[in-house]
């Protein structure tokens, strides 16, 4: 029998003892430390290059969030309702996530000890990034696109992903036996992921065109 995938590593989140933060610190290279707020804005909301350490955001609904180039360490970002969310490059570690994002571009970043939980995604574009000890509980994701990623420690738990791409991916103790996929590409990357038996018999096709396999019961 193989071993089962490792499990992530989640650190708790200690975001209980906060001072409340205000709308007028969210500007691009801002430094937040240890504040909590709930943001409801009609523009778009720019964090471009910022620091935050220990922010909680109770609610963030805003038609753009703008956090390129960022650094974010233990941050809970709970309630989004946010259409664009642009993260390229950025550095997460420590972080929860849930709501609804549309496009998600986080593409050449760096994610460690991060929990999705309850997320709707839009297009999720992870091209590049490094995923260590990633969680997604209760989403649903409609393109989720690792290429070029590097995956250690991720799980996908009550998980719906209508296409998943995985081209030129790296993945090592990923563990895809609760999420319900619909259309994968780069099959020949699953090497170091967990499937069902189920979910085999259903790649079966794509494994065999893949391998150049034909099969024909004629």
């Amino acid at each position: 029998m193989a071993p089962l995938p490792k499990p992530p590593q989640l650190n708790l989140l200690h975001l209980d003892d906060l001072a409340d933060g205000s709308l007028a610190q969210l500007r691009a290279g801002a430094t937040l430390t240890g504040v909590r707020l709930a943001v409801e804005s009609h523009s778009p909301a720019d964090l471009t290059d910022a620091r935050l350490d220990g922010v909680r955001f109770d609610r963030f609904v805003a038609p753009e969030l703008r956090l390129r180039g960022a650094g974010l360490l233990e941050v809970a970002l709970d309630a989004l309702d946010v259409p664009v969310m642009d993260a390229a490059r950025t550095d997460w570690s420590d972080a929860r996530l849930s709501g609804r994002v549309g496009a998600l571009t986080a593409y050449d970043s760096s994610l460690r000890s991060i929990h999705f939980i309850g997320c709707r995604l839009g297009f999720v574009n992870l091209r590049g990034s490094e995923l260590i000890d990633v969680q997604f509980t209760d989403c649903a994701i409609d393109e989720l696109d690792l290429a070029d990623a590097r995956c250690r420690r991720v799980r996908f738990t009550d998980t719906r992903i209508a296409s998943l791409e995985l081209p030129r991916a790296v993945l090592v103790d990923v563990d895809l036996r609760d999420a319900a996929l619909s259309a994968v590409s780069g099959v020949g990357q699953l090497s170091g992921a967990t499937i069902t038996h189920d979910q085999a018999l259903q790649l079966a096709p794509l494994l065999a065109a893949h391998v150049g396999l034909s099969i024909s019961d004629d």
